[in-house]
């Protein structure tokens, strides 16, 4: 049975007859329980139940949310309410002989904004204040910016235009229409209708200037022409102070104050109108006889619409200035003298109380004026407490009642949007409070109702907005908003799993959509329970695109299966047909099986492909017992590709790390022509020397630096002397390596190039130097001294970008392809008289990379059209087509001979590397196809081992691979660290015998 409500006090008073009535609606309303009204009104068992205690008065946010909950006249309990407020604010003690008398109206604004009337009660703001004062009497633009809660229009209205006493000031909002605006309040100045202001200020910017000048000049008609617009101009019940006749005065200056400029953004639907406006006070505001000063105060989320401005971003640089947070000393000002200038005191406990509350939250400045405001209803005698801020709810209790009337003037529609608006800005703890998380807008679904929402729970100052992202004001109003606790206990599950949905969204997006991060299976079917119209756009078709990857998985399952049924019906067939087809309904089970030990082992080949990043020992024992399960070309491949082994990578310990710890990133290599050192440009402007004679255990010789930027192009002289390098900008550097463990920078020279320098070439004599070029033209330079290269010739004749440059082996011959589609092939014999061979179409698309055979014969190339192809080019002078090399799916970036001659390597933007047998250059065939770790790559080059590459990837890492077979089965064990266990073997391998392929004795 519960328990019995206490009796109220027989002695009477305001408080025990307002609980008595209360809970006399209660009993009319049927009796429910606290509980229930609980859920029906969304606050506290022990909120609603002290509200009919009688102790004290409870929030008028409290009992509206009590009335609601009982069918009750809102209107007529608030009336109740503040009858009895008034009752209950009577002072208990009077008033001493000489004291100061107390306050007739409240020290304090509550939430709104100052106004020009309080400037005597604004305290706190001085010293901003005349910063504004002394700003605005050397220029003649001033825009305040500043985070919505900061007190933009407060310092404006009761801070700066007090302190111009006597000027005349137009001090307007800009509303939907803010030329119309201005046009209102200037015709209450002038004779001029507003209709003809409006034609004239939209005709040409240069009217407002030219009216403002009149109106100084003119006799004043007698109007009222304040115009208020905005959130905060209807907060009090008192008239905000109209802008005073302006007086004729030709030596004065008038003020043209704009607040809540951000409007002309947000209100504005005409981007015409909104033009002309800024453009109006852009000339005011410059033009030499110029007598008016304009000041702008913008909410600072709105920075960046105010940028698309070119003239306004000019004039901010010297006329911005922002509101920042007040110190102690400034809050307990304003606490504190509001109060003293009112005959009040206040509670030093109090004080520090508030200080502590406000010092710091964003926002805080209007949350702290209206627990201020409440206590004051709540006063003892002339002293404000912390008991009465207490009782007031303090900022917890205002900000809930700030929330509950923002949600409930939204529609039912805009009251769904507002809860998963509010839940997303909500971080779950795990094992600790909740916390509120900062959401980037381009999270939140764009639409006017969403608009409309979010821009409400701002001027609310539940939100606080910048030019990027949004959050909750403070944590405060996840513990006191009793709503949007309920909201977060009914739905605590769902939004776990949405949070992680929206992680996920987030990495799919971030990966340009890779497939590989697409939900499956159970992840992908509890994701599907969370209701479509709580989700974002881009989580609706990450799940979409998760849905068509699982039908499109299950549709192969299906037919695999089918094709199995199939074989296992015509096993059957057989044995009813004949005891005699005993032997070949065993052969068939054999092919069964396999079939299934083939499918199985291209399967976890596949997987290990993407074990690699997370677990590199299992990825190599999954891809070698898969090979031994089924030996073909797919699990060939995925065994290569899973022994990839990163440069000094320090998470393997079996490669070698130079000293200086981890490798820093990539951005260029090259190798000598005996493949026996690499060089690599850093991302520490360094180039870095290594000993590649035996690939699985790179040396890291020397390093040396001389880089203005980074290397994106190096290559090798003749036997690995010099070492030629090229950055972002078109510099040749020039290093000696003749001692590869004591390299030299010896000299940097500028190509003069026009553009950027997409590649470098040396001639096989090592006198001889290309580079390519955006601007069209391919250059040869004399390297014969490397300290001083000099310029031999300039090439024309491509019709757009220049990329790769290559010398025939004999050195007679340059090869260059453009972005024309086109390679052209020069006689470069004398350098200094250069001549085009011949032109050929050999893509169609983009020429990227070219490379010739060891035998000078045949020339490779590779283009943005996803292909490679060989052309004879033993008559350099008539090129004839070979074959072509297919298989990537995205823009081949590099291709290289083997030192044999007898294989091509290329590699491209898909994360492929091909390798292709052209002992037959008219009847290729691939050889291998590997996948890269890193993603895309950019350089492939062949080392001095046997089947030995190395590459370079868009991530800015360097890879050694091993594509020679025989050897990769000798090494793959040797980087395995710990067997494989039965639960692993069973997930790649189900139903088959455990038999780990690093085991001892395997």
């Amino acid at each position: 049975m519960p328990r019995g409500e206490r009796p109220l006090d027989a002695a009477g008073g305001p408080l025990p007859e307002f609980a008595g009535k209360l809970r006399k609606l209660r009993e009319e309303a049927g009796g429910p329980t606290y509980r229930i009204l609980a859920e029906r009104a969304h606050y506290s068992i022990a909120a609603l139940s002290g509200a009919a205690g009688g102790r004290q008065l409870p929030t008028l946010a409290v009992t509206l949310a009590y009335v609601r909950a009982c069918g009750g006249d809102e209107r007529e309990w608030e009336r109740i309410w503040r009858r009895t407020a008034a009752d209950c604010a009577t002072p208990a003690e009077e008033e001493s002989p000489g004291s100061r008398p107390l306050a007739a109206s409240a020290p304090y604004v509550g939430l709104a904004a100052f106004q020009q009337a309080d400037a005597d009660a604004f305290f706190g703001r001085e010293k901003l204040t005349g910063r504004l004062v002394g700003h605005l009497a050397e220029k003649r633009m001033l825009v305040l910016f500043g985070p919505s809660g900061s007190g933009k229009s407060s310092v404006l209205r009761a801070g700066l235009l007090p302190r111009f006493p006597g000027r005349p000031v137009l001090l307007m909002t800009p509303g939907a229409h803010p030329l119309e605006e201005c046009a209102i309040h200037l015709a209450a100045r002038t004779r001029t209708p507003a209709g003809a202001l409006v034609a004239d200020l939209t005709a040409d910017p240069r009217n407002l200037h030219r009216t403002l000048r009149q109106v100084l000049v003119s006799p004043p008609r007698s109007t009222d022409s304040s115009h208020p617009h905005g959130a905060d101009s209807s907060r009090r019940t008192d008239p905000p102070l109209p802008n005073p006749p302006l007086p004729p005065d030709p030596e004065g200056e008038l003020l043209l104050v704009v607040d809540q400029f951000e409007e002309v953004f947000t209100l504005c639907a005409s981007p015409g109108e909104r033009d002309a406006f800024i453009a109006s006070l852009l000339h005011v505001a410059q033009v030499p006889e110029s007598r008016c000063r304009v000041v702008l105060a913008v909410r600072s989320d709105f920075y960046t619409h105010c940028a698309q401005y070119p003239d306004l971003v000019e004039r901010l640089a010297e006329a911005h200035v922002p509101v920042g947070p007040m110190t102690t000393d400034e809050l307990r000002a304003a606490i504190v003298r509001p109060a003293a200038r009112g005959g009040l005191t206040v509670e030093g406990a109090l004080v520090t109380t508030l200080t502590a509350d406000a010092q710091g939250r964003p926002g805080a400045l209007p949350l702290l004026s209206h627990a201020l405001l409440e206590t004051w209803h709540r006063r003892r005698g002339n002293a404000l407490t912390l008991a009465g801020f207490r009782a007031a709810g303090g900022f917890e209790g205002a900000l809930a009642q700030t929330a509950e009337e923002f949600h409930t003037r939204l529609s039912d529609s805009q009251q769904e949007l507002a809860r998963r608006l509010f839940l997303r800005l909500v971080a779950l703890g795990e094992g600790t409070e909740d916390t509120r998380r900062r959401v980037p807008r381009t999270e939140l679904d764009a639409g006017p109702d969403s608009g409309f929402v979010l821009e409400q729970a701002t001027r609310a100052r539940l939100l606080t907005v910048d030019r990027d992202h949004v959050e909750l004001t403070h944590e405060v109003l996840i513990g006191c908003w009793p709503r949007l606790g309920h909201w977060l206990h009914e739905d605590r599950d769902r939004l776990r799993l949405q949070r992680r949905l929206t992680e996920a969204t987030a990495l799919w997006e971030s990966l340009d959509r890779d497939p590989d991060t697409l939900y499956r299976g159970l992840r992908l079917a509890v994701a599907r329970e969370l209701p479509r119209d709580a989700l974002t756009a881009p989580e609706r078709a990450f799940l979409d695109a998760g849905e068509d990857a699982e039908r499109e998985q299950a549709l192969r399952v299906r037919r695999r299966v089918r094709r199995l049924r199939r074989l296992v019906a015509a096993l059957v067939v057989l044995l009813v047909c004949a005891v005699t087809a005993v032997g070949l309904a065993l052969d068939a089970r054999l092919t069964i099986t396999a079939q299934r030990n083939h499918a199985l082992a291209l399967q976890a080949a596949d997987a290990s492909v993407d074990l690699r990043t997370r677990d590199r020992s299992l990825a190599v024992q999954v891809a070698l017992a898969a090979y031994r399960l089924a030996p073909a070309a797919g699990t060939r491949d995925g065994l290569l590709s899973a022994l990839t082994v990163r440069l000094a990578d320090r998470s393997d310990p079996k490669d070698a790390p130079g000293p200086d710890g981890p490798s820093p990133a990539v951005h260029a290599l090259a190798v000598t022509p005996d493949g026996r050192t690499l060089a690599t440009s850093d991302s520490r402007r360094r180039i870095v020397l290594w000993d590649m004679r035996d690939p699985r255990r790179p040396v890291r010789l020397s390093s040396v630096g001389g880089l203005v930027d980074h290397a994106h192009s190096l290559v090798f002289g003749p036997g690995g002397r010099t070492l030629l390098g090229i950055g972002a900008e078109p510099v040749i550097h020039v290093w000696d390596t003749s001692d590869p463990r004591d390299p030299e920078f010896v000299s940097r020279t500028a190509t003069g190039h026009r553009d950027f320098v997409y590649a470098l070439a040396v001639g096989p004599g090592g006198r001889l130097a290309a580079t390519g070029s955006y601007d069209g033209t391919v250059r040869l330079w004399n390297v014969a001294d490397p300290g001083r290269p000099r310029l031999r010739s300039e090439l024309t004749g491509h019709s757009r970008n220049v990329k790769p440059v290559a010398f025939s082996p004999d050195g007679r011959v340059l090869a260059s392809g453009s972005d024309d589609r086109t390679v052209r092939l020069w006689d470069v014999t004398d350098p200094d008289h250069v001549t085009l061979i011949c032109g050929f179409e050999a893509h169609r698309n983009f020429v990227d990379t070219l490379a010739y055979s060891p035998d000078g014969r045949t020339l490779v190339t590779g283009s943005d059209d996803r292909t490679a192809r060989l052309w004879d080019v033993t008559d350099p002078r008539r090129p004839r087509p070979l074959a072509q090399l297919t298989g990537h799916i995205d823009v081949v970036n590099s291709v290289t001979f083997a030192p044999d001659g007898r294989t091509v390597v290329t590699a491209a933007e898909d994360g492929a590397v091909q390798q292709w047998d052209v002992s037959d250059p008219s009847h290729p065939h691939l050889l291998a196809q590997l996948t890269s770790p890193a993603g895309a790559v950019t350089v492939v080059r062949h080392l001095a081992a046997r089947g030995a590459l190395v590459t370079a990837g868009v991530d800015r890492t360097a890879h050694v691979w091993n594509t020679d077979l025989s050897s990769a089965l000798v090494d793959a064990c040797a980087r395995v660290q710990g067997v494989i266990g039965r639960a692993r073997w069973s997930h790649h391998f189900p139903g088959l015998e455990y038999l780990p392929p690093c085991a001892e004795g395997t």
